[in-house]
């Protein structure tokens, strides 16, 4: 089996601008920009990468510079030579990624998810003895526990959507539903309308079952990336896109958007449903965050409220408890038409056998006084976002920051396209947090960055902190110009 690799064009798209901020030599720049692309995903381990000589030509500069570039990502062991398969990515034993360190010295506002809810503890306790009746059966079943669906059910029942048992199916997470529905939904070369940005491993997701993309764009309220009164979903392109392109599916997160933190308005969740149903296309809509509310000022029916009963069909919802009790408790959900569902459930057993028993049992017990469990959660989420907010007006005035109703997370304009510079700079000051481009396609976002409400105040302080030094040393190389701002797509 080959390695995959990346082209040298796509490889260019996401260095974008790579010399912007170094101060040092242009082979270490480099070797830094896909050191980055390397620790936050953007770039996968076990790429191979293009050859030198190709890679020097497509950049217009020297074998020579890219060669040390390349020693230096071997060096560092992001790369491995491999006769016949050139430089493949890899990480080095003790790297810190994707929010992993074992040093435990690194704070990280790389993922934005909670501690576990403390509601979790009693929950587990109070399920064991049925758990323990549970333990005669086989434990599998790609449709989940009859006692979790129900109680899936009755909750959509009880926010505005009347559900059946039917139309619930358990999975082992949000992400695990995505990628079930992705390729059991899509064939390859399917056109697939997604938010720009968005989650990135929606993306990952729908890449790997083949999809094209048709993006979409979505801007943050004063965030600069759009002109005021023109945030939010791009309603007029989200339009033609299903209009002109016929996409067999769209990916959709309408409440508390990752990463610009937005909710769609009611009027649009209509449109589209009936847009989407008269093209024959199925809506994924991401709901994980959709009851994360702080003090928003209009609240919202399950997605599939807003159509008729034609429309509705064509809204296949995703939900989880990772954002609302803990990401360790590995249990999600989707909702949709019966005949989805056993679609869903005939192609589950080619990649699992179904979701842990204990785990369901837990979160059944939740569902039964949920409303508690959110109350709980939004006023961590208060505090939290008080805590960021004042922070990044004491330290960056400059930066462009949005209304935080509700979410995990701000969507920070920084003023100038040095994000990927600023989160390696963040690296050395002992704090991990993604690059913009991480949540775009192509390099786009190089002038945002994802900050992360959810976290204790304690360690938003002291990440604050951290960025504030890491800003100070970006800020200081010779390259940076706040006012030379490039045009991108936001």
């Amino acid at each position: 089996m080959t390695d995959p690799r990346i082209g040298t064009r796509g490889l260019i798209s996401l260095l974008g601008d790579w010399r912007g901020t170094s101060a040092g030599p242009s082979y270490l720049a480099l070797f830094d920009r896909i050191r980055l692309l390397v620790l936050d995903g953007r770039i996968a381990t076990g790429t191979r990468l293009p050859a030198e000589r190709d890679l020097a030509q497509a950049l217009g500069v020297s074998r020579t510079m890219v060669s040390g570039a390349y020693r230096e990502l071997r060096d560092a062991g992001y790369t491995s030579s491999v006769r016949g398969s050139g430089s493949v990515t890899r990480l080095p034993g003790r790297a810190p990624v994707a929010g992993t360190d074992e040093s435990g010295d690194f704070i990280d506002f790389s993922k934005a998810t909670a501690p576990a809810h403390p509601a979790l503890h009693g929950a587990t306790l109070r399920v064991m003895d049925e758990f323990a009746r549970e333990l005669g059966g086989t434990g599998i079943d790609p449709f989940g526990s009859m006692t979790l669906r129900q109680a899936v059910a009755d909750r959509y029942t009880a926010r505005g959507l009347p559900t059946s048992v039917e139309q619930v199916m358990i999975t082992i997470g949000a992400q695990h539903a995505i990628s079930l529905l992705a390729r059991t939904l899509l064939s390859r070369g399917d056109r697939a309308v997604v938010e720009l940005p968005s989650y990135p491993h929606a993306y990952e997701a729908l890449r790997a079952a083949g999809a094209r993309f048709v993006p979409v764009t979505v801007s943050a309220r004063g965030s600069g990336a759009a002109p005021e009164g023109l945030h939010g979903w791009d309603a007029a392109g989200l339009e033609q896109a299903f209009a002109r392109t016929s996409p067999t599916l769209a990916y959709l997160m309408p409440d508390f958007h990752n990463p610009t933190g937005e909710s769609m308005p009611a009027e649009l969740r209509t449109t589209v449903l009936a847009d989407a149903s008269r093209q024959g296309t199925l809506v994924l809509v991401d709901e994980t965050t959709a009851e994360l509310d702080i003090d928003r000022a209009e609240s919202f029916l399950p997605f599939a409220a807003y159509g008729d009963a034609g429309t509705a069909a064509s809204a296949v919802l995703i939900g989880s408890v990772g954002k609302t009790v803990w990401a360790g408790l590995r249990v999600g959900w989707v909702r949709a038409e019966p005949a989805i569902i056993r679609k869903l459930a005939g192609a589950r057993f080619a990649g699992d056998l179904g979701t842990p028993v204990l785990e369901q049992l837990i979160v059944a017990d939740l569902l039964r006084d949920f409303d508690q469990v959110l109350a709980g959660r939004s006023a961590q989420l208060r505090e939290g976002r008080e805590t960021l907010l004042r922070m990044l007006a004491q330290n960056f005035p400059t930066w462009q920051v949005p209304p935080v109703d509700g979410g995990l997370a701000a969507w920070v304009n920084l003023g100038a396209p040095v994000s990927s510079q600023l989160a390696l700079a963040a690296r050395t000051e002992g704090l991990l947090i993604t690059a913009g481009p991480r949540f775009g396609l192509d390099g786009a976002f190089e002038r945002f960055l994802r900050v992360p409400i959810i976290h204790r105040p304690g360690d938003i302080e002291r990440g604050v902190h951290a960025l504030r030094a890491a800003w100070g040393a970006v800020s200081r190389a010779p390259h940076y110009a706040p006012a030379d701002l490039y045009s991108e797509v936001v």
